[in-house]
């Protein structure tokens, strides 16, 4: 194998080389965003530019329409770049998807054309559904990551902060069935399912104070009704519980759905709790991945921000860089890492229109060159540290 030294310039400039490409696929998909399990111009998008570079491509990847698999190499390590593309309902590319798609396109071609002199193979992961679908979980359950010795993404975000600390999700549809009614001659006949999620949501309230800071709870209604002479029969709305643990996750989505049910029995309604994807689970980190990424994130002159929770002291923008990802439940089957690279938005958060904005243009831009290369580079100490621990 070459010196991993020696490697680090030429994937840093052939990276340069592709970074108008991988800007103009950013914007593009900044442009035409799709939301969970409909990305499929997205993806086919990401997966005839992986073509075009070499890599074979297999599309509908395990049984799904929007999930792709892209290697090139024969290696005997095998190093997998996740891919996401799916945007939220209404902002658009807010999570900065966009980027992350486009970073782990970098990285993995600049990557093929040395994969055999490093002795690995670079798999590229199409993944769909991120934003609440649980596309990573779904591919994990059908053997998607079986076999592979590391696995890596970067994620937008206000700042650069290198530890993930996402929190363990439970995403919920939930329904309130009652009884409709004309709200003025007949109320007394009426079972207002509008009413049960007022109950549910003062309980949830009330519940709060005895729920450590670990945990967060909150959710919208979705539909209450269509008039306010008409007692509503029906009523629906999404919930999300997360946790720092999926033990503490469990133990706190029992304590939700109590107040879900004395909102339906407050009220002489029904209410079903349906699962919108599996479980989304905390993180295990590589400890060794992420500190070559550390360091090659510093070499490349990025600032790197602490979290409080981390080190006991920190700043505000770091702190905002948590969230809930289904790469977690990836980290439990395969050594991984997820680190945040800023695109220098803050006070300006993921999921808030603004920063659908903050991830195309000069900065957004500089931070793809950074994190394509970061991740290049941290493949490339990675192979290195697999190959003289086997």
């Amino acid at each position: 194998m070459s010196d991993a030294v020696d490697l680090k310039p030429a994937l840093q400039a052939r990276i340069s080389e592709l970074h108008p490409s991988l800007v103009e696929l950013s914007e593009w998909l900044h442009a035409h965003p799709e939301t969970a399990w409909k990305e499929h111009e997205s993806a086919a998008k990401c997966a005839s530019s992986l073509r075009e570079h070499g890599f074979a491509v297999e599309e509908n990847f395990v049984g799904l329409d929007t999930a792709f698999h892209a290697v090139a190499g024969n290696g005997p390590l095998r190093i997998g770049l996740m891919a996401e593309y799916d945007a939220l309902p209404n902002i658009g590319h807010a999570c900065g998807h966009n980027l992350i798609a486009t970073m782990s396109l970098g990285a993995a071609v600049a990557l093929a054309p040395v994969a055999d002199e490093l002795g690995i193979t670079v798999e590229v992961f199409g993944t769909p559904a991120e934003e609440g679908g649980g596309g990573k979980i779904e591919m994990l359950d059908r053997g998607a990551f079986d076999g592979l010795d590391f696995a890596m993404m970067v994620h937008p975000a206000p700042v650069d902060v290198v530890r993930a600390r996402p929190f363990a999700v439970e995403h919920w549809e939930i329904t309130f069935t009652g009884r409709a009614s004309h709200a003025g001659s007949y109320p007394t006949q009426g079972v207002n399912a509008a009413d049960a999620f007022t109950v549910s949501e003062v309980a949830i309230g009330l519940l709060r104070q005895q729920l450590p800071s670990t945990v967060r709870v909150h959710g919208i209604v979705t539909h209450a009704g269509d008039a306010p002479n008409a007692i509503p029969g029906h009523a629906r709305g999404r919930w999300y519980v997360r946790a720092g643990t999926m033990a503490e996750l469990e133990e706190t989505a029992a304590k939700v759905k109590r107040c879900f049910e004395a909102g339906a029995l407050a009220t002489g309604c029904s209410v079903e709790i349906i699962d919108e994807s599996k479980p989304y689970s905390d993180m295990r980190t590589n400890e060794d991945a992420l500190a070559f990424y550390r360091a090659n994130a510093l070499a490349l002159g990025r600032e790197l921000h602490v979290e409080g929770g981390e080190h006991g002291e920190g700043d505000p923008a770091a702190d905002m860089c948590r969230a809930s990802t289904d790469f977690a439940n990836v980290s439990w089957a395969v050594p991984a890492i997820h680190p945040y690279i800023g695109v220098d938005s803050f006070p300006v958060l993921n999921h808030q229109a603004e920063f659908a904005d903050a991830c195309v243009g000069p900065v957004a831009e500089k931070s793809l060159l950074d994190g394509a290369t970061a991740m290049a580079w941290t493949a490339v100490d990675m192979a290195r540290s697999l190959a003289s621990a086997s």
